[in-house]
């Protein structure tokens, strides 16, 4: 857990040092995400702790944390190639004015996916709290990011379709957003 954990935000100074050099800052680790990001782990630490002490029987399930190590894996993959594939269009920080060399990215994991690093990240999130084998925080780590990604995706697309315009439109009827339940943006006719 803890590598994964590691890796997840090492990575994302990583890539941003490789994609969106200028961008780069000590923010880019994404230590600071969010006061209920911390809460988050903090949480899972806790529980993990607690279940460990009171039922050790719980923590042994050996094929749900293999389950949980996949999702980790395959969120984790997940992020960074879309991390890659956007290029210097990926920021961790949803831009407001369209930069000159801002285009649409439609290719590599954005064909199945409008959203694929928050898809990445959702089943990153959820993998490390089965990985750890921690039924409370499965569920709220679910809820609560399902909840961020569906109002960040909301934002993300008003801006995207103030940026593309039609050609966004288009590609947001033809590639789902990638998380269950989160169609995006309604767009009134």
């Amino acid at each position: 857990y803890m590598c994964s954990l590691s890796l997840f935000h090492y990575s994302e100074y990583l890539v941003t040092a490789i994609n969106n050099p200028r961008s780069l800052s000590l923010d880019s680790f994404l230590l600071n995400h969010s006061f209920e990001y911390n809460l988050a782990a903090l949480s899972s630490w806790v529980e993990f702790t607690l279940e460990k002490l009171l039922f050790p029987e719980l923590k042994q399930i050996t094929w749900l944390s293999t389950v949980g190590l996949l999702m980790v894996i395959f969120g984790d993959c997940l992020r960074k190639a879309a991390m890659l594939t956007a290029g210097s269009n990926f920021n961790h920080i949803v831009q407001n004015e369209k930069s000159d060399t801002h285009t649409l990215v439609t290719s590599g994991v954005y064909g199945w996916f409008r959203h694929p690093s928050y898809v990445g990240w959702f089943y990153w999130s959820i993998g490390t709290q089965v990985l750890l084998c921690n039924p409370i925080c499965v569920v709220g780590y679910a809820l609560a990011s399902w909840r961020f990604f569906r109002e960040r995706i909301e934002e993300e697309e008003i801006t995207l379709i103030h940026f593309f315009g039609e050609e966004y439109l288009e590609y947001k009827r033809k590639v789902p957003s990638g998380l269950p339940f989160i169609k995006g943006v309604k767009v009134e006719l």
